[in-house]
């Protein structure tokens, strides 16, 4: 027979942990796409590590990209941020269980009164609460912590995504200036010798001054470059330097020309970009833990079950308060039911399924945002790397032609206007190249950035 007694209590514990009100979360649909625009037909899925720069094969590139990870203070913040999601979420689960207090008390109180009387009350209570959670309610504000949790995790990734990248952008186009640098120095080199040749021929009647001071200010020119490439690289290493989280006194790259070449990075088909992307992973548990908030919402309509209760020992002599005849105890359970709320939770229902809409459209474009910045950068690639290509062979055709017009202008048949137009024409399209490559290095690192960085979701994320 107790088992009988026992069965609807057993029935009303299965009925109440049915009871979660408010939407089931199911994914948006989203316009997708079968492959890439500028992709090969049939690309292998990228094998990126969490080390994807390591790639590039260079030793201060690595460095600095480990040295980042432990003291950027970006990523430092969105840490402490996930931790505050994490208290969060334990917050919430704390609903589940009842609240314990102990309440200690002493009293001493007289009566009003021509007799009135002196008595003293001591108290050792626990106070029990706890909230029955009929509808779901708490469920669905864990569910709601949870997934803003799991938000910051991803967030946090993205930071150190985000971080990576820029330090590479930056290291390549501070490499690209030592290089740019070198190129000018180079020049300068060769306009200082053709000043002396223009003078010895100004001074045998050869050549015009004209011609002197069109080489000087060529190599006044040339130098201005230089100046402005020294300045614009200083800017680039105090990029770094704050990455890192020093002051720019006190870091410094040793310059230094690097041949160093865009790996090749296969994007992969688009379905499995979005388990890759970890700014698509946290746009997607923010509108999980909007979802919630509906079902949280809608639990306002429905009657809240309450439980309290207290237990202690209590006694008007402090001597006897330790004993089992100061017992005391109650129980009281309470049940509170909506019944005129002038459209408030009606409100708060609309609101939050106001947001949740919100959010819908917040994921979908950061679903399309993914598939746009892998499409940039391909395209980007493809027309980078024919932009290369064509810069090679006016590379090699201006070299062919100023080898021809210092034979001519030995000769006196070409003048040394055609010679510096030449020399010109080599300058800028060697500088053109240096910064193609850069370009090219910059878009690979977005492209990795935009695959996902070798970030793969936990197994607990969305399907």
């Amino acid at each position: 027979m107790p088992q009988l007694r026992l069965l609807p209590t057993a029935v009303l514990g299965l009925l109440l942990a049915a009871c979660t009100v408010g939407p089931d979360y199911h994914r948006p649909e989203v316009p997708g796409t079968a492959a890439f625009k500028l992709a090969p037909d049939a690309t292998p899925a990228p094998v990126l590590g969490r080390d994807w720069w390591t790639l590039f094969s260079d030793p201060d590139l690595t460095r600095l990209s480990q040295q980042v990870l432990q003291d950027s203070q970006d990523i430092q913040a969105a840490i402490a941020r996930l931790d505050a999601a994490r208290a969060s979420t334990q917050s919430a689960r704390a609903g589940y269980y009842p609240s314990l207090n102990f309440d200690p008390s002493a009293r001493r109180s007289r009566s009003s009164g021509a007799k009135g009387t002196t008595a003293n009350s001591f108290s050792l209570p626990l106070d029990l609460s706890y909230e029955i959670d009929l509808w779901g309610q708490i469920r669905r504000q864990y569910e709601n912590a949870k997934n803003l949790e799991a938000a910051s995790a991803d967030d946090l990734e993205f930071v150190r995504q985000t971080t990576l990248a820029d330090l590479a952008q930056n290291y390549f186009t501070l490499r690209s200036y030592d290089a740019e640098a070198g190129i000018l120095e180079q020049t300068l080199d060769l306009f200082n010798q053709q000043l002396v040749l223009t003078q010895t021929r100004f001074t045998t009647g050869l050549s015009a001054k004209t011609d002197v001071l069109t080489v000087q200010n060529q190599i006044d020119s040339a130098r201005n470059q230089l100046m402005e490439v020294r300045r614009s690289r200083a800017r680039e290493e105090h990029a770094i330097a704050i990455l890192l989280g020093l002051p720019p006194a006190g870091f410094a790259l040793e310059p230094k020309t690097v041949a160093m070449a865009a790996p090749v990075v296969p994007p992969g088909l688009p379905p499995t970009l979005l388990s890759r992307r970890p700014d698509v992973a946290a746009a997607e548990h923010q509108l999980i833990a909007a979802n919630a908030l509906v079902g949280v919402a809608q639990a306002g309509f429905y009657p809240t079950l309450s439980l309290t209760g207290s237990a202690g020992l209590q006694s008007v002599n402090l001597n006897s308060l330790a004993n089992w005849q100061s017992r005391v105890w109650s129980l009281s359970p309470g049940l509170t039911l909506p019944i005129f709320a002038g459209g408030k939770i009606t409100a708060a229902v609309a609101q939050a399924r106001a947001n949740y809409a919100a959010l819908v459209a917040a994921y979908r474009t950061a679903v399309l945002g993914a598939y746009r910045d892998v499409e940039d950068e391909l395209s980007d690639l493809q027309y980078l790397k024919s932009e290369s290509e064509a810069l090679d062979q006016t590379l090699a055709n201006a070299k062919e032609n100023r080898a021809l017009l210092v034979v001519q202008y030995q000769q006196g048949i070409a003048s040394s206007l055609d010679l510096i137009t030449a020399d010109q024409t080599e300058l800028t399209t060697r500088l053109n190249i240096e910064n193609t490559r850069n370009q090219r290095l910059a878009a690979t690192v977005l492209l990795l950035k935009a695959l996902g960085g070798g970030w793969t979701p936990p197994p607990d994320s969305p399907p």
